[in-house]
């Protein structure tokens, strides 16, 4: 179980980092707060949410092997909140076929499939709660 969850973490990694790339392409093309092309009306939260992906993709991947469990939970919350909070948009702007989006739906899909089997294999690898010895 333990190399399924290597894997798993691996994919995920990947996945993040892909996405740190065009976060941080976004922030230097366009500011850290750019309105992702729906105009200067989208409000500061949305803004400063989409620009804090840019730090919290690549500290979940660090996460992912530091401390595993807590990268399995971070990069859960970040796709959840992600895809939630894109939707907002996407409904606004009926781009339910964007491949951004699709992308990013694809990723929650795999994350709430396959985190319970990363999390299962780092039983026993440190990872797990401690447990009392007999005695």
């Amino acid at each position: 179980m333990f190399r399924l969850s290597l894997c798993i973490r691996w994919l995920f990694a990947l996945c993040l980092l892909a996405a740190t790339f065009n976060h941080l392409h976004a922030a230097f093309a366009h500011g850290l707060l750019w309105d992702y092309g729906y105009g200067s009306d989208t409000p500061l939260v949305s803004r400063a949410f989409w620009g804090s992906l840019t730090l919290l993709d690549p500290l979940a991947v660090l996460l992912l092997w530091r401390r595993p469990r807590w990268g399995l939970a971070l990069t859960l919350a970040i796709i959840v909140l992600d895809v939630l909070h894109n939707s907002l948009y996407v409904a606004a702007h009926e781009q339910w076929l964007a491949s951004f989006y699709l992308s990013q739906v694809g990723f929650l899909v795999l994350v709430l499939l396959l985190t319970p089997l990363a999390w299962r294999g780092l039983a026993g690898t440190g990872q797990a709660r401690c447990q009392r010895l007999p005695g």
